[in-house]
This record gives C-alpha cells, structure tokens and sequence, in this order.
C-alpha cells in the first residue's frame, strides 16, 4: 500500500510503502516429551510458539534457527516448512506473515530473551491461552503430526 505524507518541515510529498513484516514460528518437537512453547514476557500475553521477526538480510530458515535459540536456548534441526499464515489480524500489533517450521530440538529447554517462562505440553494438553493464531497452527499441524514424527531424528 503506498501512503503520501508531507514534510512538515519542508512540505516536500514523502512516499512509503506499508507492507507486511515477515516473521517465523517454530513447531519444536522435544522427543518423546511434546511441544515446546513459550510464554510471553511483552503482550501480547500467552503461550506461544518460539519465533520472532526476519532481520534484514536474513533468510527464513536463518531467522527459524536463531529464533529458536534465542528463546528456548536450543540448538534446532530444521525438519522443513509447514504452512504459511497472512490474516492481516493474526498479530494484533501489525499486519504480519508468518512462516512455519518444523524443527528438532537438541539441549537443555530454558526460557530466554522475551520468554517469561518455557514449558513442554502433550499435544492433548495444550495450554488455553494461546497468542496470536497459534492454536489454529498448532491444531492444523496435529493432524498431520505423525507424517512429521518420521522425520525425527532417532
């Protein structure tokens, strides 16, 4: 969407551009235990998947690994993309997009950077509370859980 402001100093017409900030959400399977979430320090408030805004000259997969690390404190195995998501309310700070990925994690799990607190939940015992679309991701990616789960690293 293109917008028109002024300067208010030199009434020159400004153009900018508003578009969607691209994000990434990780699906953390934690062998044999379950899915890692974390839980919101910053509102919007709720668990949530680990993930975070795409620096500039960043890849998708790149911001996926640091996201992951920066607030699980794991070191990820990115197991592929599973969906991308767009409603434009989906994040109610801004419009953004979504990418999703599948990962492995490997270390100890420990809330880091904007997570007040970390947990491990059975897919069956999901938290209520979850930000942004989060539930709808995680209850598309349940049902086809188990194609996925063979792609885990023994």
């Amino acid at each position: 969407m293109l917008m028109e402001e002024k300067c208010p100093r030199c009434g020159y017409l400004i153009r900018r551009y508003r578009n969607p900030a691209p994000t990434v959400d990780i699906i953390i399977e934690c062998r044999d235990q379950g899915l890692i979430l974390i839980e919101r320090a910053s509102p919007p408030h709720g668990w949530a998947l680990p993930g975070g805004f795409v620096d500039y000259g960043e890849s998708l997969e790149a911001a996926a690994i640091r996201e992951a690390r920066e607030e699980t404190g794991l070191t990820v195995t990115l197991l592929g993309q599973f969906h991308t998501y767009s409603d434009p309310r989906r994040d109610p700070r801004q419009h953004t997009i979504t990418t999703v990925y599948v990962a492995q994690g490997e270390g100890l799990p420990q809330a880091a950077t904007d997570a007040r607190g970390l947990g491990i939940f059975a897919p069956e015992q999901l938290p209520q509370v979850l930000a942004f679309d989060h539930r709808l991701i995680l209850l598309e990616y349940l049902k086809v859980r188990p194609q996925w789960l063979t792609k885990l690293k023994k």
